[in-house]
């Protein structure tokens, strides 16, 4: 049996639109689509037409990128499109549920609140470097528990999920839950990605992006990989047309192997300076810890919060402030080196200032 029973009825049941025929050397007058190109077109398809239904040679170029079958793979805006589709397929609002750790991707919450999912939250602590108590997790888990997003590394604390647990919960949930495993800063963290276990786990859907690694935010192409049948839901709930034609364009572009190759070097650079930069940080007395990341990100803890917001802001840099549970926490992403090094500046700025008073 498949997690695909447990998707709504409406849905199992849903087909997908059916858009007018496209095919190549064609008059089309099918689609009412505007028979001139634009002055401004530079494409290589026309934008008088609509874009392929669903981008079939992007489709097929990320199904090699991830090592997965075409009909495995759908292709997104963005990873969060994928977290809205599987929310919308998965969870009847007011009957079903989505189970998370905390603190982790806003994003869970707000798509099962668009949807009317109740959420399950199991908390963990810094205290104990935010490890997941798989038991505590598993215990949460009720019968109207029909997914778990595991995000791996996770955002916003860095840390990864032992592969270990990740079995562990798979092999406990089995045909009752689906276990989404969100990989965007994978390629960070020098692990091997779970959608090598597609074909063991039936249960198993993983999220990939090209926002992070391929330095690709701006164009939104997320990746949902799963059993061929989810696959198949989640197709017919997307919208028609869904990716853009210059998104797809300069995807196919980034996908090339020098641009794979470059982008592969960059992320060993990023690493590097994340290390270089956690060392750094970690000298000035007023930080009081940093945290292991396997992202790049990384999340600190300060003694005065609002005094080193505050001189970033006064000197135009940007951190990331969640409050809450992580009250006294700042996350801060790897810039450039010149980047960085301003951001060191801003620290220091911060010392003197505490020093002085």
């Amino acid at each position: 049996m498949t997690i695909a029973k447990l998707a709504r009825p409406e849905i199992r049941a849903l087909k997908p639109y059916a858009a007018a025929s496209q095919i190549d050397a064609t008059i089309r007058l099918n689609a009412n689509e505007a028979p001139w190109t634009s002055r401004a077109d530079r494409f290589r398809r026309p934008l008088n037409r609509y874009p392929e239904i669903r981008p079939a040679r992007l489709r097929s170029a990320l199904a090699d990128r991830y090592g997965c079958g075409e009909e495995n793979l759908l292709v997104t805006r963005g990873t969060s499109e994928g977290i809205d589709l599987l929310l919308r397929v998965f969870c009847r609002a007011g009957q079903d549920s989505m189970l998370i750790i905390a603190p982790t991707f806003s994003m869970y919450r707000h798509y099962a609140a668009v949807q009317g999912a109740r959420v399950i939250e199991v908390e963990t602590s810094g205290h104990d470097d935010f490890a997941v108590d798989i038991d505590a997790l598993l215990e949460s888990c009720d019968a109207t528990t029909r997914l778990i997003f595991i995000c791996s590394p996770n955002n916003p604390t860095g840390t990864s999920m032992p592969r270990d647990n990740l079995l562990r919960l798979l092999d406990a949930r089995g045909d009752r839950s689906a276990i989404v495993v969100d990989e965007a800063y994978i390629e960070f963290a020098g692990e091997p990605s779970m959608v090598g276990l597609l074909h063991s786990y039936s249960n198993l859907i993983v999220l990939r992006t090209l926002s992070k690694a391929l330095a690709y935010a701006g164009a939104r192409c997320g990746s949902v990989i799963g059993p061929a049948a989810v696959i198949d839901m989640l197709d017919a709930v997307q919208a028609p047309y869904a990716m853009a034609t210059p998104v797809v364009e300069c995807v196919e572009n980034a996908l090339q192997a020098e641009n794979l190759n470059e982008a592969e070097q960059r992320v060993s650079d990023i690493v590097a300076e994340r290390d270089r930069l956690v060392a750094a940080i970690d000298q000035f007395s007023f930080v009081r810890k940093i945290w292991s990341s396997a992202a790049n990100f990384f999340l600190i803890e300060v003694d005065n919060v609002e005094a080193l917001l505050e001189q970033c802001v006064a000197d135009k840099i940007l951190l990331r402030y969640f409050g809450g549970s992580l009250a006294d926490c700042i996350r801060i992403t790897v810039g450039s080196t010149a980047e960085n090094d301003r951001l060191l500046q801003s620290f220091e700025s911060v010392l003197n200032t505490s020093i002085s008073s």
